[in-house]
């Protein structure tokens, strides 16, 4: 299912609109504890399932950089095989996303978290939302790839692998703010979207003078197009992980793409 029809998945401070109030608020005086996963009274159980969980959202988060590197590469190509692998791939990234989830539910239920341990399991089972939807936009691009594997290259794709290569470096950069909990760095790489969304901006602009200028350009100008916007959708995703992984560490709702 395509982005614009599918319904959005909800913020994970959505989840708190009752409660968060009652949390006590972070300040510099009593800042939230920067160790995750949280203190909780069954150790050994508890931590081996967060574990888990948190290994399978990471791998998911590999798995998508991996998928989105693998679409460019059958673009430049012109590799409607490799194109079809990463289209079948996204599967791998479904599977271990409902596996995840499945976890976070069954702790839910288990363990009884509350407060900050519970924060934690809804900001990775949103992340996790989010990776998925990534992954189905990085199939996306291939899809566009075996679209343009007949055309002949229009100007080295109009900076479509550039954009490519940003958008993997924007994930990889999220996933490992992830890993620490590091609202800094979460910053830094929302911040980074902007040059995404400027290059993306400039890739219109130009293949839509290409196909202006040539009728021949008008297909493949089109499907760059498609393959630009996927991309461009990754990038936003990636901020959203970046407001969680704030709103994780602060107790902080912010909007890091206003």
């Amino acid at each position: 299912m395509t982005d614009d029809f599918r319904t959005p998945g909800p913020h994970v401070a959505d989840a708190f609109a009752g409660t968060i109030g009652d949390m006590p608020p972070a300040s510099h005086g009593d800042p939230v504890p920067a160790v995750f996963p949280p203190v909780h009274g069954s150790r050994s159980t508890y931590d081996r399932e967060i574990a888990e969980v948190k290994d399978n959202v990471l791998r998911m988060g590999s798995l998508v950089e991996s998928q989105i590197r693998a679409a460019i590469d059958a673009l430049v190509a012109h590799d409607a095989e490799a194109a079809l692998q990463v289209i079948v791939d996204d599967r791998q990234i479904n599977e271990v996303q409902r596996k995840a989830t499945a976890m976070i539910a069954a702790v839910i239920a288990t363990q009884n978290p509350v407060a900050r341990d519970l924060r934690y399991l809804l900001t990775l089972d949103h992340v996790s939302y989010e990776l998925e939807r990534m992954g189905d936009h990085a199939g996306s691009v291939a899809k566009q790839a075996r679209k343009l594997a007949p055309y002949a290259r229009i100007k080295n794709y109009a900076d479509l692998p550039l954009l490519g290569e940003r958008v993997a470096e924007l994930v990889r950069g999220i996933i490992r703010a992830l890993v620490d909990i590091d609202e800094v760095k979460a910053r830094e790489v929302a911040a980074m979207d902007d040059q995404v969304d400027e290059l993306y901006h400039r890739i219109f602009d130009e293949v839509l003078v290409l196909m202006r200028n040539d009728a021949a350009n008008v297909e493949p100008g089109t499907r760059i197009l498609f393959a630009s916007h996927y991309l461009e959708r990754i990038g936003d995703r990636v901020t959203n992980i970046a407001e969680d992984i704030v709103f994780l560490a602060s107790g902080e709702v912010e909007d890091l793409n206003p």
